[in-house]
C-alpha cells in the first residue's frame, strides 16, 4: 500500500493527518560506512532502507514505496546519474525527491543532476545537522506538493462538473428554443430532431473519411450537429397564417417565407456582436442564412453557388429536404424513402453538392431507419 504523504513531526499542518507514518528514506551508496552513518543520523525520525547498489534500490522500488532517496553520485555499474534517469522515466518513482551525496566538489556534476530533476546536492563527509535539515525540508515540501495536487484535483473535478452542468443546461435551452420554434411550422416539432440526426450521419462520415475541401475538426463537427437545430429559427418572424396555411402558398406568401434565413441571421448577429468570435454562433449563422442556397446558384437569399455555400449549410440542405420529402406537410403528402432518394440524387449538381449526395447514397439505409423510427 502506498505511504501516506509525510509531514515533519511537530510541524504537521492542520490539513495533514496527525498520525502520518514515518517517512521511508532510501540510502543508496556503494560505501557501507556511508550508508551506516546515514542510518545512524536518520533512524530516530525516519524508516531508512540501506542499499549499496543502484540495481538493488531499483528492485526494491519495483514492489515498495519510498518518500525520499539519498543517492551517491559515483557508484560502480550503475551511477547515481543513471539511476536518476531510470527513476524519472518511471511514473511510480518520478515524483520521489532525490538528494545527491558526493565526495567530489565537481560543479558540473551538481548542475547536471539538478537540471535533470534532483532536488538537492550535499557534499561528503555529511554533517548530521545539515543532512537532517535537508531531508526534513524535502519531505515537508513533498507533503505540501501532495496537498496542492489534491486541491487542484478537487478544484478540477468541481470545474468539470460545473462545466458539464452548464453545457447540459445550454443544450436543453437550445433544444427547447428550436423545438418551440419548429412547432409553429410543424405539428410535433420532430422535424428538428430528425434533421439533427440526418445531419449527424453526414458529419460523422466526413470526420471518418477525410477529403480535401470537406475536412472537419471534431469541434467543427460538434458545432454543426448542435447548431443545425436552429436552422429555421428565422421562421419565428413569419406570420402564423402563412406557416400554418393548409395548401400551397401564393407567390407573395412564399416571398415572405423566403425571408426567414435573413431574419434568423439578424437575430444571431446581435449575440455574435456581444459574444465576439464564437465558432458555434458563426456556424449557426452560416446554416441559418445559407441552408436554402443551391449548388447551381439558384437558391436564396444570396444566390450563392458551389463551394461559396458554407459546408455546414450544404450538409443541412440535404438533411432538411430529405425530412421535408418523407413527412406530411400542409401542401403535400409524404413521399416514400425511395422516391425521396431519387429526387435528391436527381438534384445532384443542381440543388445539392454532388459529393455530399454520394455520401447520402451510401448512408441511405441509416437515413431510412431514422425516418421510420422517429415518425
Amino acid at each position: 500500500m502506498p505511504n501516506m504523504p509525510y509531514c515533519f513531526p511537530g510541524e504537521t499542518p492542520e490539513w495533514a493527518a496527525h498520525s502520518a507514518p514515518k517517512a521511508v528514506v532510501l540510502a543508496v551508496d556503494d560505501d557501507p560506512g556511508i550508508v551506516n552513518s546515514i542510518m545512524s543520523i536518520l533512524r530516530p525520525e525516519f524508516t531508512v532502507r540501506p542499499f549499496t547498489s543502484g540495481f538493488e534500490a531499483i528492485k526494491y522500488l519495483g514492489e515498495n514505496q519510498a518518500d525520499l532517496i539519498l543517492l551517491d553520485y559515483h557508484m560502480p555499474q550503475l551511477t547515481g546519474s543513471e539511476l536518476l534517469d531510470m527513476l524519472l522515466q518511471d511514473a511510480r518513482t518520478s515524483k520521489i525527491p532525490v538528494i545527491f551525496l558526493t565526495g567530489s566538489g565537481n560543479e558540473q556534476n551538481e548542475v547536471e543532476v539538478l537540471q535533470k530533476g534532483a532536488m538537492d546536492y550535499i557534499l561528503k563527509p555529511v554533517n548530521a545537522r545539515t543532512l537532517l535539515a535537508r531531508v526534513r525540508l524535502q519531505l515537508e515540501l513533498k507533503c505540501y506538493r501532495h496537498h496542492l495536487e489534491q486541491l487542484v484535483e478537487a478544484r478540477s473535478k468541481d470545474l468539470i462538473y460545473a462545466y458539464n452542468k452548464l453545457k447540459l443546461r445550454e443544450e436543453i435551452c437550445l433544444g427547447l428554443l428550436a423545438r418551440v420554434t419548429d412547432m409553429r411550422d410543424h405539428e410535433t416539432g420532430d422535424h428538428i430532431s430528425r434533421t439533427t440526426e440526418f445531419t449527424s450521419l453526414i458529419v460523422k462520415y466526413l470526420l471518418e473519411d477525410m477529403r480535401t475541401g470537406y475536412e472537419l475538426t471534431q469541434t467543427q463537427a460538434d458545432d454543426i450537429i448542435m447548431s443545425v437545430k436552429l436552422h429555421d429559427i428565422g421562421k419565428i418572424a413569419v406570420p402564423d397564417q402563412i406557416l400554418q396555411k393548409q395548401g400551397p402558398l401564393t407567390a407573395e406568401e412564399f416571398t415572405v417565407v423566403k425571408l426567414h434565413p435573413e431574419h434568423g441571421a439578424r437575430l444571431l448577429d446581435e449575440f455574435i456582436e456581444r459574444m465576439g468570435e464564437d465558432s458555434f454562433l458563426n456556424t449557426a449563422r452560416d446554416i441559418i442564412l445559407s441552408h436554402h442556397e443551391k449548388w447551381d446558384g439558384s437558391g436564396y437569399p444570396e444566390g450563392l453557388a458551389g463551394e461559396a455555400i458554407p459546408l455546414s449549410a450544404r450538409i443541412t440542405a440535404i438533411a432538411d429536404v430529405y425530412d421535408a420529402l418523407t413527412t406530411v406537410r400542409p401542401y403535400k403528402k409524404a413521399f416514400s424513402h425511395e422516391q425521396s432518394m431519387k429526387i435528391i440524387q436527381e438534384s445532384s449538381g443542381q440543388h445539392f453538392d454532388p459529393y455530399l449526395v454520394s455520401i447520402f447514397g451510401k448512408l441511405e439505409r441509416q437515413f431510412n431507419n431514422i425516418a421510420q423510427s422517429m415518425k
